[in-house]
């Protein structure tokens, strides 16, 4: 019976969620499988990975066999180089303490690079959502100025009719004295 490392789908249509597991070359992708080491979730950026780095390698050892996209994964996560260090160590070409220390290295450089990677996506969108807060209060200010605009166009225009209507009262009110003062002088 050859074994295979590969992805079961679970999950609905287009929000994909995978388990890792080791089964019988010939059973059916969501069928039967012999032992699940781990999950992977493809919809968050980074994709979330959790897997049992020893349970992979003891599988790798006894002879599984990974699809294309199990192997990435194992590699991503260090499934792939712990099992290349056992068997430095059963060769005995480096000790145990030795491809540990190289693994735990390894791993902490891993971790390092994914955490600048999330915040490196973190602070990108912080900027996007300055920018956008950013052009909203510039939309809102115009927004206020045409309105103040409109407004101080209004006074204007009521003000002018005013001073039109103060005129012309004006101009009527002139004749009619006129006219009592031609009165009055007869």
């Amino acid at each position: 019976m050859s074994v295979k490392i590969r992805l079961q789908r679970n999950g609905k249509k287009g929000k994909p969620f995978y388990a890792i597991v080791a089964a019988d070359a010939r059973s059916k992708r969501d069928g039967k499988f012999l032992a699940k080491l781990g999950t992977y979730n493809p919809n968050t950026n980074p994709a979330t990975i959790d897997l049992d780095v020893d349970g992979a390698v003891e599988w790798l050892q006894n002879g599984a066999q990974p699809t294309d996209t199990a192997k990435a994964i194992l590699s991503y996560k260090g499934a792939m180089l712990k099992n290349h260090l056992v068997g430095g160590v059963r060769k005995g070409a480096i000790t145990e303490e030795q491809a540990e220390e190289k693994f735990n290295a390894w791993v902490a450089e891993k971790e390092a690079r994914v955490q600048a990677k999330k915040d490196g996506l973190s602070a990108a969108e912080a900027e996007v959502k300055a920018k956008a807060f950013a052009a909203e209060q510039a939309v809102n200010q115009k927004r206020i100025d045409d309105a103040q605009a409109a407004e101080d166009a209004l006074k204007a225009e009521a003000a002018a009719a005013e001073a039109e209507a103060a005129a012309q009262a004006t101009e009527e009110a002139a004749p009619e004295a006129e006219a009592t003062e031609e009165n009055a002088a007869e």
